[in-house]
């Protein structure tokens, strides 16, 4: 069976699996990436996942500063010619004109169950709303913002213990076997495209800083969510004594007749604190200026006894 010649736009850690599975599988001819930015804490300009990976291939490498209105850049791309033009975390919207160039379109692997979760942050946004279980969908990309039609879905458990770096793990993964499978399939003349219903639809916009600000009159099951939800970035944290505290890991606890804030707890497990509803266990923080330590660490370090109000 024919190979498809395809070139993969996609930056980050999360698109490796997939680009993988197409380099060993399919006709790679081609990388779009995002240019090189700083990166770390000295701030040096390197390249994104996906074109490092890319260069360390011998493939050939295209990172654009913009796409829309880059008459050259839609030029090379139809001078490649593309049976199929494959996205993954890319994180630029692509205009009609690319749109247009491949022979079987343009598909996008997207880490949630369509309509559910259109957007930047599928991953995080289906922790912190408690969804049971997300997935990976394969679609064809149209000029909406994640509305194309379905072409294929896979769907995997998010376990309580999952945090937004181990479900994008299992989803990158599944990316790879869900996008192999979608070709196998189209090349079978199998694969259907299915409109997304409206009903149900939901967006995923892009993190900042203060979706992970918390305090202890929230509820202990949502400040848990939001502690997994936003691993690496951008991490739940709250103020104590004016200055910021990361949280890393966390439980929560059933506890009644508490006050939020109150610390009800303190061993080596961490600190256990009241809320608005139960009481939350900090297992793993990171104070402002210092190095990520156990809660039970930070606490002696702060002299910090049951009945102590963090404030």
């Amino acid at each position: 069976m024919e190979k498809y010649r395809i070139v993969f736009f996609g930056s980050p850690d999360f698109a490796i699996p997939p680009i993988e599975g197409l380099y060993e599988n399919e006709n790679l001819i081609a990388v779009v990436t995002q240019p090189d930015k700083p990166q770390g804490r000295g701030l040096k300009t390197l390249p994104c996942a996906v074109k490092k990976w890319a260069l360390e291939k011998g493939i050939y490498v295209l990172d654009p500063q913009k796409i829309k209105g880059n008459v050259e850049f839609f030029k090379i791309l139809k001078e490649l010619a593309p049976d199929l033009i494959v996205v993954c975390a890319y994180g630029k919207i692509l205009p009609k004109e690319v749109l247009e160039i491949p022979r079987f379109g343009c598909w996008n692997i997207h880490a949630s169950l369509l309509p559910k979760y259109r957007g930047a942050s599928p991953i995080n946004w289906a922790i912190l709303q408690g969804e049971k279980e997300t997935g990976i969908t394969i679609m064809l990309m149209d000029e909406g913002l994640d509305t194309g039609p379905i072409l294929l879905q896979k769907k995997v458990s998010i376990e309580p213990e999952d945090n937004a770096l181990t479900l994008a793990q299992k989803l990158s993964d599944l990316g790879k076997e869900a996008i192999l499978e979608a070709i196998e399939l189209h090349k079978k003349g199998l694969l259907k495209p299915i409109p997304q219903p409206e009903e149900g639809a939901s967006y995923a916009p892009l993190l900042k800083k203060e979706d992970g600000f918390f305090t202890f009159k929230e509820p202990a099951w949502f400040i848990e969510r939001k502690v997994r939800a936003f691993v690496p970035w951008p991490t739940a944290y709250t103020y104590i004594q004016g200055k910021i505290l990361k949280v890393y890991k966390a439980k929560a606890l059933e506890s009644e007749n508490n006050t939020p804030r109150e610390i009800l707890r303190i061993n080596q497990e961490g600190i256990l604190v009241g809320t608005s509803q139960g009481a939350l266990l900090l297992i793993e923080v990171q104070p402002e200026g210092k190095k990520r330590m156990s809660a039970f660490e930070f606490a002696c370090g702060k002299r910090l006894k049951p009945g102590d109000l963090l404030t």
